[in-house]
């Protein structure tokens, strides 16, 4: 067997063979006892004092034995280089060897000169004795083992040798394979207990990072066995589940961890039953994976791993953030984030669990509440308090209504209500009650609004219910509420339903219409106001159905604006209007009106530019109309497409002015030529003092500004002579000079008053 070096083992198992060397120090002194007793005995029997030399030297070794035993004790062995350990070996090798030495010399001597048989005998018995406690006390150094062996039984072959007795030659030979198998004993159990230390530390070091590992993981781990003890927990599961030492842990049921766990911290009294079951599952296998919810602070997501001989190993993590992460996002997706209300799908998914939920029978009402007038609270006083306005009107809302009945924001202002069946309640007095209710003052910023609501419900059976019937028929009655007056509240009834089909027809044909020329423009012309001259004349366009007849402009336009082709009825009337203005005599111009979406981008400059360059007309002979409402919906882009459209040349003018809520304010900030005055101011003038009076301080503030004056609406010359007398208009648009008409008819009437003016003019110049 090959002999290990001691440089060829790791540091700490050479320390650990060292250490064996100083260890089991019971029978070395034992021995010592005996080799004492031996020594003085022989010296008894063959009375020669060479033994009483021999063992007051074997004190001395005894004793510097023992002296550096003790140091050896008292050493920090974490402190020991390997050069130190070997300074250790080789002063073991002094005292073991010195031992053996004696005793191998005592035996050498008794054979060769004492001669007798009890002294040869206890004295070579001793030491073949010492020499098999070579193996098991020296087998941690190979040169311990070979330089005792050799001390010890050299002296005794030699001895034999020198008595020339051919029989002891004999024995001294036998000595040599004695001496080979202790060596070969010794070297044996030294490898042995090597692989063994490495073993060990391997497995130590393994453990020790397992261990780490275990720990330090950012899990929580249970083994439990086949009987649902634990059998191995890390830190990280005792920190999650507040269960203390881990160590205290090991055989204890599982169940009854959980519980003390569950006692002593995150959730009242015993462990609730679900969380028992999920984990029981786990353990069966039932489950590989659940998410336990222990209370609304901590949330541990098990998953179970089952080995062949029933060992279960359990790793959870703490998934809190995670929960609460989604439920913020279920929550944003649920829920409108600025009222908190749920949004239209979450509403539409609340109502229809509730119709799970519940057997038929019964009636369920829908309403929509939509604010009145939301926009100008914007433009008064702007977002942040608009929205601050919604959420007080969402409050107020979930107040006045309760728990039982289900709220949520559609969009913008509009919010629905979904009224369950309570058994008895007139659904239809309960809502007229709830938008009664809603309806008021609410202060907000330090300032006092009035909200009225329209509003748009409908009550049906709950075996009527039907998702897409619902919406479509409260959205007909809230339009209808609209168009009747605001702050009314109407109910959904069959005829609106018709009347909705028929306005889709109607969208239908005004596409087609609009796609086939099926359109016509008409003109409106504004004279001066002794009616001698047309100046201008209003592009008015007309729809002439097939089955329908004449569709008036205020339903068709409108049509228009929520099919979004408003822009392509603009662009057809200005190409019109250019053409026509081309062919009119003299410098009267062409007005043409501008919607709201025609002003939201800038599409509209390429559209008024293609419209000039096609017809070849001056822009000074183009005007356009804008109303009030348009210009309050999109001012910042509004303003900067109007002042190109001025620079070019073209005239802009105010249409419907005095009917929205803020005209007077941007009369000085917006690129405005004329304004038109509406003709509400004109309707009464002859019986409502206060009306005129007001109609001539527009006049005046608009001529202080350099604004021209078109007053709209005039129809009787009683009208036309009060505002000729106070000198209100530089042009007059109304029926006391004409209607409406087509080019070719204006044309005549243009001829028709310049003859008039030129038999006038000659008229003078005869008298």
């Amino acid at each position: 067997m090959k002999t290990r070096s001691p440089n060829g083992v790791p540091t700490e198992v050479y320390l650990s063979f060292v250490a064996s060397l100083f260890g089991n120090r019971k029978t070395l002194f034992t021995g010592m006892i005996v080799h004492v007793v031996t020594y003085a005995a022989v010296y008894a029997k063959s009375g020669d004092a060479f033994y009483i030399y021999l063992t007051a030297v074997f004190a001395c070794v005894c004793l510097f034995r023992i002296y550096w035993f003790g140091r050896f004790d008292r050493t920090d062995k974490n402190t020991l280089g390997r050069s130190d350990i070997a300074e250790w070996e080789l002063r073991y090798l002094y005292g073991g060897v010195a031992t053996t030495a004696i005793l191998g010399i005592g035996s050498g001597y008794s054979i060769y000169f004492l001669r007798d048989s009890f002294c040869e005998l206890a004295c070579i018995s001793v030491t073949l004795a010492s020499m098999v406690s070579v193996v098991g006390r020296n087998y941690g150094s190979s040169k311990a083992v070979n330089l005792q062996t050799l001390s010890a039984c050299v002296p005794i072959m030699i001895g034999f040798l020198l008595v020339g007795d051919p029989f002891m030659a004999v024995l001294a030979v036998l000595l040599v394979p004695f001496l080979l198998t202790t060596r070969m004993m010794a070297n044996g159990v030294r490898e042995f207990l090597y692989n063994y230390v490495i073993a060990s530390r391997e497995v130590s070091l393994i453990a020790d990072r397992f261990d780490t590992a275990l720990n330090n993981m950012p899990h929580g781990l249970f083994m439990v066995d086949g009987n649902n003890r634990i059998q191995v927990a890390n830190r990280k599961a005792c920190e999650l589940l507040h269960l203390g030492n881990q160590a205290s842990l090991k055989d204890c049921d599982l169940d009854v961890v959980l519980r003390y766990g569950s006692r002593q911290s995150f959730v009242d009294g015993s462990l609730p039953s679900l969380i028992q079951r999920q984990l029981t599952q786990l353990t069966d296998g039932s489950l590989s994976r659940t998410l336990v919810e222990f209370s609304d602070n901590l949330f541990l997501e098990f998953t179970a791993s089952r080995r062949p001989d029933g060992v279960v190993v359990l790793i959870f993590e703490d998934v809190t953030p995670r929960i609460r992460a989604e439920r913020r996002i279920l929550h944003m997706v649920r829920y409108d984030p600025l009222t908190g209300l749920p949004n239209r799908e979450f509403f539409v998914e609340s109502v229809q669990d509730w119709f799970r939920r519940h057997d038929g029978g019964g009636k369920v009402g829908f309403l929509i509440l939509d604010v009145d007038e939301f926009k100008h609270v914007n433009d008064m006083k702007g977002h942040v308090t608009g929205d601050r306005l919604l959420c007080r009107v969402a409050d107020e809302l979930q107040r006045i209504v309760g728990d039982a009945t289900i709220v949520g924001r559609l969009m913008g202002d509009q919010f629905v209500l979904f009224f369950p069946d309570e058994g008895g309640v007139d659904l239809d007095a309960r809502i007229r009650e709830t938008h009664e209710a809603i309806c008021g003052f609410y202060e907000v910023d330090g300032t006092t609004f009035r909200v009225s609501f329209s509003a748009g419900y409908v009550i049906l059976g709950s075996d009527e219910f039907r998702q897409e019937e619902w919406q479509i028929k409260v959205d007909l009655a809230l339009f209808e509420a609209k168009s009747r007056a605001k702050g009314s509240c109407v109910a959904f009834e069959q005829e609106m339903d018709a009347r909705y089909v028929e306005r889709q027809k109607l969208k239908v044909d005004l596409g087609e219409a609009v796609e086939q020329g099926g359109l016509h423009v008409v003109y409106q012309p504004m004279y001066k106001p002794n009616g001698t001259r047309i100046e201008c004349c209003e592009a008015l366009v007309r729809w002439v159905h097939p089955e329908r007849g004449s569709i008036p402009p205020n339903v068709f336009i409108q049509i228009a604006e929520e099919m979004g082709i408003v822009s392509e009825i603009t662009r057809f009337v200005l190409q019109q209007a250019c053409a026509d203005c081309a062919s009119w005599p003299g410098d009267i111009g062409v007005s043409v009106n501008l919607s709201v979406q025609d002003l939201r981008n800038e599409n509209i400059l390429d559209v008024v530019s293609d419209a000039l360059g096609e017809a070849g007309l001056p822009a000074s002979r183009l005007h356009l109309e804008v109303t009030e409402g348009s210009l309050l919906a999109e001012m910042g882009v509004a303003r900067s497409i109007l002042t190109h459209l001025r620079s070019r040349g073209v005239t802009i003018a105010i249409d419907d002015f005095g009917t929205g809520f803020s005209s007077l304010s941007y009369l000085d900030n917006l690129p405005v030529d004329v304004i038109k005055i509406d003709r509400s101011f004109v309707r009464n003038i002859s019986e409502e003092a206060r009306g005129f009076r007001l109609l001539r301080g527009i006049v005046h503030l608009s001529r202080e500004l350099d604004l021209r004056i078109v007053v709209e609406g005039v129809e009787t010359e009683e009208q036309l002579m009060l505002l000729n007398k106070y000198q209100c208009a530089d042009l007059i648009q109304g029926y006391v000079f004409s209607v409406p008409l087509p080019s070719k008819s204006l044309l005549g009437l243009m001829e028709a008053l310049a003859s008039k003016s030129a038999a006038m003019l000659r008229q003078k110049k005869m008298v």
